[in-house]
């Protein structure tokens, strides 16, 4: 007997645009729930699968002028596109020895 694996659809493209129109980055790689922004500057989460709902990380390395003034885009085109961002906190991204595999550590605010 085949298990059935549940899948989560996301609204990926409205996400895309929403980083593209607030900060003129593509989306670099999107993993289940998570959205990594270009360059590794943020995350943004899905908390619901109307994507109305979304959490946003930032990476530790970003500047925190940098990381107001990119939150604040992308909040205002969320809501322009009828979903909010909520600040959730920072990141940080280690590559694991000899591997290509990263962990990442989420701090919470």
């Amino acid at each position: 007997m085949k298990q059935q694996i549940k899948s989560e659809l996301y609204e990926l493209e409205k996400v895309r645009f929403i980083i593209k129109d607030a900060c003129g980055l593509d989306v670099a790689y999107a993993y289940d729930d998570l959205v990594f922004a270009e360059h590794g500057l943020f995350i943004l989460q899905f908390i619901d699968k109307e994507s109305t709902q979304l959490a946003c990380w930032f990476n530790a390395e970003v500047y925190e002028n940098e990381e107001i003034k990119m939150f604040d885009s992308l909040a205002k085109t969320a809501t322009l596109n009828n979903a909010s961002i909520t600040y959730k906190g920072r990141f940080c991204m280690k590559q694991k020895v000899g591997t290509d595999e990263i962990d990442i550590e989420f701090v919470d605010l």
